[in-house]
């Protein structure tokens, strides 16, 4: 068994649940979900290509789960290769005058708060040479995406910050830019788009993997 470890936060569904799959054949995942069905599903996709993973059904901002969960990582294995941060909530598009607060506070609670709570946790699992991957949205700013959109775009400042202070100490803070992709969450915002030039989730994201080698 490999002793490098891949965490996935928001390993679920599309992009993390790819980013699993694409290094189970040389990580460790830790898989980390709300949805326990679909982590069993990625489970036995995981398994069929010889790979392993330990799987952590719970939500991001539990963070005494969260906390337990990285006490766990360090004690079983010490460090993590590879930190791939996908979780995210995505409200449904409103007019900035007319957004759900409920909505808008979950929005904050699980694409700001939670990051900045996890980049505390999950940092001292990390080396050096380690690597730490978050994911930019072009959605900032545009009409209807005032509660994604402001809090998605927090976060990846909140990580460029991060990215900054990092460059001489590690561990390696990567922004990475995934294309469009053929997911459920995007025919949510966009029912009636042409899906055929959308990227599927495996091909993004060893694409992104690829770059975070190069």
């Amino acid at each position: 068994m490999t002793d490098k470890i891949a965490l996935i936060t928001g390993a679920s569904r599309g992009l993390g649940a790819a980013l699993a799959e694409a290094l189970c054949e040389t990580h460790h995942i830790v898989a980390v979900g709300r949805t326990t069905g679909a982590l069993e599903e990625l489970d036995d996709r995981i398994k069929a290509k010889g790979g392993q993973a330990t799987l952590a059904p719970m939500d991001i901002t539990n963070t005494e789960a969260m906390a337990q969960l990285c006490r766990s990582i360090y004690d079983r294995w010490g460090s993590v290769d590879i930190w791939a941060h996908t979780a995210a909530h995505t409200a449904p598009l409103s007019p900035a005058d007319h957004m759900d607060m409920k909505g808008w506070e979950k929005s904050i609670s699980i694409n700001l708060t939670a990051a900045g709570l996890l980049i505390g946790y999950v940092s001292p699992l990390l080396t050096p040479d380690s690597n730490a991957l978050f994911f930019e949205d072009t959605h900032g700013g545009e009409k209807f995406f005032g509660a994604y959109g402001t809090t998605k775009t927090a976060q990846i400042a909140l990580a460029r910050s991060w990215q900054a202070e990092t460059v001489k100490t590690g561990p390696k803070v990567h922004i990475l830019k995934p294309k469009p992709l053929a997911t459920a969450l995007r025919a949510r915002f966009f029912p009636g788009e042409d899906r055929a030039p959308l990227a599927p989730p495996a091909t993004e994201a060893a694409r992104l993997l690829a770059e975070l080698r190069s």
